[in-house]
């Protein structure tokens, strides 16, 4: 899987999705992508070794910047197949993409 993935090119579909959203905006926000399960990226640590080795692995977070970028590289170290929406969630959004109340 590719580092970054266009939000318009995604295909949700066996995907194992991530939404690594720091706590406080994730907090203020009453939307997630479905089938999304929420890891507090500020503890890695307690969750990486938990995920499926089987599956590609997607995340975001609200833009798409320093927050999945650091998870992504934890990922990927630990031997996942991981990568990120370019853009985050506001990205998903203005490509029409679904999402759900959380």
């Amino acid at each position: 899987m590719e580092r970054t993935i266009k939000p318009q090119d995604l295909k949700l579909a066996g995907k194992h999705l991530i939404d690594v959203r720091r706590a406080a905006d994730r907090d203020v926000s009453a939307e997630q992508i479905p089938g999304a399960r929420w890891h507090d990226p500020a503890q890695i640590a307690e969750w990486v070794g938990a995920l499926p080795k089987d599956k590609e692995i997607v995340l975001y977070c609200v833009r798409g910047g320093s927050v999945s970028n650091g998870v992504v590289d934890t990922l990927r170290a630990a031997g996942l197949d991981a990568g990120f929406i370019e853009g985050g969630m506001e990205a998903w959004k203005a490509v029409g993409g679904e999402v759900n109340a959380k």
